[in-house]
């Protein structure tokens, strides 16, 4: 059964660098569950350090990071890590796969760390996942042998695999052509829409913008200004 998304809440956010250097600065943000949001900004301007910190990658100095009600922030290495299998899926701007793996293994690679209870059903979201993103997942082809746009879908359907509540998306589409990158966009908001997930996306991409409910626009790790589409 698919999670419905979780709503995030920051508050008194903080990270700092070496020597001091402020990387994000965000005394408060509120994104509800659901929804569908990008992150612009230059590069350099915390876009990617944000969603490392809101997946649990990166611990802040200060503040809170509250997905629901939990403070992903607060946790033990151990229990977040475990709170971000359970409930976060990751796609970066480089898909990450097994380039001797077919679709489908890479899609279902998380069945292999997952209870043997649990593995029929991570597997057959996998299959699901791919044919909505139109890639067959029958046949044993590598995935090195896929396109760019096809890879990237692999790595899409990888992260929906686990049934996430919160998609979180680093330059999806940056390494793709614009067709592709159009088409991927597309994919990311609709399916986050029917499953209730809710999605955050790092992205320069006009496309991608123009889909999503909301744009929140960083400069220099704090928030210059939040837009509703």
């Amino acid at each position: 059964m698919t999670q419905r998304g979780l709503a995030l809440q920051i508050e008194g956010l903080r990270l700092c660098g070496e020597g001091g250097r402020q990387l994000l600065q965000i005394p408060r943000l509120q994104i509800a569950a659901g929804a569908a949001v990008v992150l612009r900004g230059p590069s350099g301007a915390g876009k990617s350090t944000l969603l490392h910190v809101l997946a649990g990658l990166i611990t802040p100095q200060a503040g809170r990071v509250l997905w629901g009600g939990t403070d992903i922030a607060a946790l033990r290495d151990g229990p977040r890590a475990a709170f971000r299998r359970a409930t976060i899926g990751l796609v970066f701007q480089d898909p990450l796969l097994f380039e001797e793996l077919s679709a489908q293994d890479n899609a279902a690679l998380t069945a292999l760390y997952a209870p043997a209870a649990a593995r029929a059903e991570i597997a057959a979201r996998a299959e699901a996942a791919l044919t909505r993103l139109g890639l067959s997942p029958a046949g044993r082809r590598a995935a090195a042998s896929y396109s760019g746009g096809e890879r990237q879908r692999i790595a899409v359907a990888r992260a929906l695999a686990g049934d996430p509540a919160v998609l979180l998306a680093d330059e999806p589409t940056a390494s793709l052509d614009r067709a592709n990158a159009d088409r991927l966009s597309a994919d990311l908001i609709a399916l986050a829409r029917q499953t209730g997930q809710t999605l955050i996306v790092a992205s320069h991409d006009p496309a991608l913008m123009a889909l999503a409910g909301r744009v929140i626009d960083l400069r220099d790790g704090e928030i210059a200004e939040a837009q509703h589409g």
